[in-house]
């Protein structure tokens, strides 16, 4: 059975595996490489620090289902709800156990992405909240410039 753990050692393990990444792939954000290529390494860096758990990218499954998000719509009454597909960019969880094996779900962003990330921070909590994480991670990073250092590389990291 799995260590358990507290939001604590998730955000020091989870602070850990960033650093990781900065400090072993920080050209990839010199470059501005592709963001789905900057989350696998992040992925990489994070199931060295969480070695009893599942680390996916772009997971979108509920066991056999396609995971949704319900969202009210605005103005409509409680039980008008919106339910769509959503695919975090990582996630840390048990394959197969459900709500009680979901730890932590992120959603990474690079400063050359002009998105605001609201949109993402929204998601992040209604995965939480329907799918029972016990954290989430909103990750910022900034790309596209050779003046990118480890030191200045994170521009938000946002725990839930």
């Amino acid at each position: 059975m799995p260590t358990k753990l507290n939001r604590d050692d998730i955000e020091r393990k989870v602070r850990q595996a960033v650093i990781s990444l900065l400090n072993s792939d920080l050209p990839l954000l010199k470059t501005d490489a592709n963001e789905r290529t900057v989350t696998q390494r992040l992925a990489f860096w994070l199931q060295a620090e969480f070695r009893e758990w599942t680390v996916d990218c772009e997971y979108n499954r509920d066991g056999d289902i396609t995971k949704r998000i319900s969202q009210a719509l605005d103005q409509a009454p409680p039980d008008n709800r919106q339910h769509r597909i959503v695919i975090p960019d990582i996630i840390i969880h048990h394959r197969g156990r459900g709500s009680e094996g979901n730890l932590v779900v992120f959603e990474v962003k690079k400063s050359t992405n002009g998105d605001s990330g609201d949109s993402d921070k929204a998601n992040l909590l209604d995965l939480k909240n329907q799918y029972g994480y016990k954290c989430t991670v909103f990750l910022r990073l900034k790309a596209g410039s050779e003046d990118i250092t480890v030191e200045n590389a994170i521009e938000e990291i946002e725990f839930g």
